[in-house]
């Protein structure tokens, strides 16, 4: 017979089922990372960084609960579950602290109930007008039928999109894109198929349309994101792609919404994305050390366009650098992008996004700040001299942002680290854009370059 759960039982005694059920509920929308950076040591200092978060969100890879392994570890404090609960409580997650204490969950909500509901929003929502409010997270739902597709619009006319019109973008139907990806062959280019690659917001496919290929991105219907969600999602792409245009971002060429799903057409990128490049996917030749750092300049010639029109595309990554047929840097995917008036000012969100392995430790704790694409494109600068991914669970340092520390404590040098597939690489320039990566990568964000900054830097570095 199971002991019962109590205020004082200590959470590393909970059971394992127990656990997996309060995992069930904190697991999807990657609810753990709120609990993470809400847990305090006794002294009221942050007991997890951003690296304990990476190591946790690296579990997920491995088949694991992020959740299960947070609470293992959190547990060796000798933390009790009324510890856990009064978290729960504080982060809104009522259902998992009632398999718990439910009678403390009923005192709880008794106490919030009178108040309205701006009076209960956390502090730094309160100080954000309604549009400022991160959309909800995503996951997937199931594909519906091709005929329920074809046969409901994704916007009705009455509720077609400002943003989506009057843009000077092409409006393509629907059935069109259909017909132009072979109706959208989920099958790799390499097999014969059209898919070109996979993001967080939607599946790109190749087509070819009055005699060019294009990249056609098909947004995907998510769990709890209603379509209205998804329609502004959709209008923050092609509001912010009208405004910035620029020989560093991906050119936007017309878009879809009559159809069950929204699609983004986009200019074709032959040579597609800065990581599959470093890795030598499709036996594609090394990229040499020369081109490396081409490559990076209009990089960030492309993030100071956004900055400077008071952009911050919060998902600066190697993934989302796509390169043309003379390897061209052109940024890509502002899904996440976030427009500010003021710009200097910090946006708080309730929802945490981006690609953990890329982001700052205070776009961890929701902050939106131009500094957090700094310090991803820190992490870009990394993967440029090294070659490797930005995490990879087989190797002794999975996440190649620990080799900073490594080299912090002489247990090894830069040169040890440079990609072993270019041969024109020299130490000058080397040690030169590790010195760059490395002031990006501050913990603290006042502490990091801005993108000019970073710019007259790498245009330091000689490129024959």
């Amino acid at each position: 017979m199971s002991t019962p759960v109590t205020m004082s039982t200590y959470v590393r005694c909970l059971s394992y089922g127990l656990m997996r059920q309060l995992a069930d509920f904190i697991d999807p929308q990657e609810g753990w990372k709120k609990l993470a950076v809400d847990i305090t040591n006794p002294t009221g200092e942050s007991r997890y960084n951003q690296m304990h978060i990476r190591r946790f969100e690296a579990f997920v890879q491995m088949g694991k609960s992020p959740t299960c392994e947070l609470l293992y570890d959190w547990g060796t404090t000798n933390c009790t579950v009324a510890d856990l609960v009064d978290l729960l409580i504080r982060n809104q997650f009522l259902a998992p602290a009632s398999l718990l204490l439910p009678e403390a969950v009923r005192m709880a909500q008794e106490v919030t109930l009178p108040l309205s509901s701006q009076e209960t929003l956390p502090i730094h929502e309160k100080q954000l007008p309604v549009q400022e409010k991160e959309v909800a997270s995503i996951k997937p739902v199931l594909a519906q039928s091709t005929e329920k597709q074809r046969s409901a619009p994704f916007f009705s006319q009455e509720n077609s999109s400002p943003q989506s019109s009057n843009t000077g973008f092409h409006n393509f139907s629907f059935r069109d894109l259909e017909s132009v990806t072979n109706n959208f062959d989920a099958r790799p280019e390499s097999a014969g198929g059209n898919k070109l690659g996979e993001g967080g917001f939607g599946i790109v496919f190749k087509g070819y349309i009055n005699g060019r290929n294009v990249a056609v991105k098909k947004l995907i219907a998510m769990v709890d994101v209603s379509v209205q969600d998804l329609k502004q999602q959709f209008d923050q792409e092609i509001k912010l792609m009208a405004k910035c245009q620029h020989e560093n971002l991906v050119e936007l060429l017309g878009f879809s919404s009559d159809g069950a799903q929204p699609c983004l057409v986009y200019e074709y990128m032959p040579n597609g994305s800065l990581l599959d490049r470093l890795a030598c996917l499709d036996d594609t030749p090394p990229i040499s050390w020369n081109t490396r750092c081409k490559i990076v300049q209009g990089t960030a010639n492309g993030i100071n366009f956004l900055h400077e029109n008071n952009h911050i595309h919060r998902d600066i990554k190697s993934a989302n650098i796509l390169l043309t047929d003379t390897y061209m840097p052109k940024i890509s995917d502002f899904g996440l992008a976030r427009a500010s008036v003021t710009f200097t000012r910090t946006i708080m969100t309730e929802r945490i996004v981006g690609t953990a392995a890329y982001m700052a430790p205070e776009a961890l704790r929701g902050e939106i700040t131009p500094k957090s694409d700094i310090f991803s494109f820190g992490v870009v600068l990394l993967e440029i001299i090294t070659g490797l991914p930005p995490v990879d669970e087989k190797r002794e340092l999975q996440l190649l942002l620990n080799i900073k520390d490594e080299i912090e404590d002489e247990e090894a040098t830069i040169e040890d680290y440079v990609d072993e597939k270019m041969s024109d690489w020299d130490a000058p320039s080397v040690h030169k854009m590790y010195s760059i990566a490395d002031r990006c990568l501050n913990e603290k964000k006042t502490r990091r370059p801005d993108i000019k900054m970073v710019q007259q830097h790498l245009q330091e570095i000689k490129i024959s």
